[in-house]
């Protein structure tokens, strides 16, 4: 069964995104899928290039090369699909809760501080909860993460 982490009160998604993708990839070599709307992974996608000079996150779109795909630890998607190549970690920066989850071995769900990301991630909590997952809570509030 997937393993669920709940990061809520982040002050900054995409920020923080970054920085868990580096823990993710640079420190435990996890191959990651991380689902947002377009905009927010517009944001995730710059930020991955400038986010630290000395520590680059190879990454890619969803809708790349099939070769390109497979080969990045980082695949940024509009929505979870079944023909995304990795199946280790998945991190929801959207508000819906991705689709096909449950194929991944855990997910990250990352709730920001602001009220309707909060309610939109309590209905994603009580949707996870009702299925029998054991949700791990991370409260950021006061942090700076």
């Amino acid at each position: 069964m997937t393993g669920i982490d709940f990061h809520f009160n982040t002050p900054d998604k995409v920020g923080y995104a970054c920085r868990l993708l580096r823990k993710a990839v640079g420190a435990r070599g996890a191959r990651v899928v991380v689902v947002a709307d377009a905009e927010l992974l517009e944001a995730v996608d710059l930020a991955l290039w400038t986010f630290a000079p000395t520590e680059f996150i190879a990454h890619c779109r969803s809708d790349g090369d099939p070769g390109q795909l497979a080969r990045s630890p980082v695949v940024l998607a509009e929505r979870g699909d079944a023909a995304l190549p990795h199946r280790q970690v998945l991190v929801n920066l959207g508000l819906e809760v991705p689709g096909g989850f449950e194929r991944f071995e855990r997910l990250i769900d990352v709730v920001s501080a602001d009220d309707a990301d909060r309610q939109a991630g309590r209905r994603r909590w009580r949707h996870y909860a009702d299925r029998g997952y054991a949700i791990q809570r991370h409260d950021f509030a006061g942090s700076n993460a």
